[in-house]
């Protein structure tokens, strides 16, 4: 069986291989067999990838944008190789991340922005891979493209700047790229619970440096529209809500002191304490507890 697949794999790259100022219809049907093949088994993956001349003929056919269908079919080979944990480093080369970048900016296709933005997240997943990313601009990439209208690879985009943000070196740029009031804007008026949750999430990983928790106590009205969030939005939301304000109070006792002024915000708290998830009373208990040990009341 093994002989067969590998048989198969050697095949379709020489079809993508062939030199064709279009690629035809066997270069498509060997892109649509690829992604079958790489799509479960770890060792197939690990096949394609070991065969001359297969990442370069994927890379480019990527790169077709005059033809969406070979261009996403091609970075859908490239996502799933990026499956396996020994193929990341390889796959992230600074051409392919500027190459991803673009495709990340672009208008023109929505389903090659999304693979794009996945193939970001799955690559920066291994760590020494972030640096790379912060380097090639896709940071400052991914803050522009969430900045933008809300399209349909928002959540990708997202999932994407979280991982990234987990390196320092990445965090500071985010922040000089003006990701804070991006990302609260997108928690405070997205109607989609995972967008506000992710947003939250990456505030918090900001908020865990100097840079980040600097801007964030710049940011006008901070603790309050914190307290809107705890009313009002979904619990992943809240659980990021807690988050920063656990960090907030951490270093000020001045946004502490404005947070109990709040009409709302013991009522607002108690209840999360009570109603929320596991996580979110945890937070919420941890933040009642500091108030009352400051004694701010």
């Amino acid at each position: 069986m093994a002989a067969g697949v590998r048989e198969t794999i050697t095949e379709c790259i020489k079809e993508l291989a062939q030199p064709s100022a279009v690629p035809n219809e066997h270069q498509h049907r060997a892109l649509e067999t690829l992604v079958t093949i790489t799509k479960l088994r770890p060792q197939n993956r690990n096949l394609v990838a070991q065969t001359d001349a297969a990442i370069s003929s994927l890379v480019a056919l990527s790169k077709t944008p005059s033809l969406p269908t070979v261009q996403t079919l091609a970075l859908s080979v490239l996502f799933n190789l990026s499956l396996n944990t020994s193929l990341k480093h390889s796959l992230a080369q600074i051409d392919t991340i500027l190459h991803l970048n673009t495709l990340i900016l672009s208008p023109n296709s929505t389903e090659s922005g999304k693979l794009a933005a996945s193939l970001v997240c799955s690559l920066a997943m291994l760590h020494k891979n972030k640096a790379k990313f912060g380097v090639a601009g896709t940071v400052q990439v991914l803050v522009k493209a969430i900045s933008g209208p809300r399209s349909p690879a928002a959540h990708h985009l997202l999932s994407s700047l979280a991982e990234l943000v987990q390196f320092h070196g990445n965090c500071t740029v985010a922040v000089r790229a003006g990701a804070v009031p991006v990302l609260l804007a997108v928690a405070e008026s997205s109607n989609e619970e995972d967008l506000s949750g992710t947003s939250l999430a990456i505030l918090g990983l900001l908020a865990r440096f100097e840079e980040g928790l600097n801007e964030l106590k710049r940011t006008d009205r901070l603790v309050a529209r914190m307290v809107g969030i705890l009313k009002k939005g979904c619990m992943l939301s809240k659980e990021g809500a807690c988050e920063i304000l656990l960090r907030l109070f951490d270093e000020s006792e001045g946004c502490l002191r404005h947070a109990v002024r709040l009409p709302e915000f013991s009522s607002v708290l108690a209840d999360v304490s009570v109603r929320g998830s596991g996580r979110a009373r945890e937070k919420a208990g941890l933040l009642m507890k500091k108030i009352m040990d400051a004694n701010v009341y």
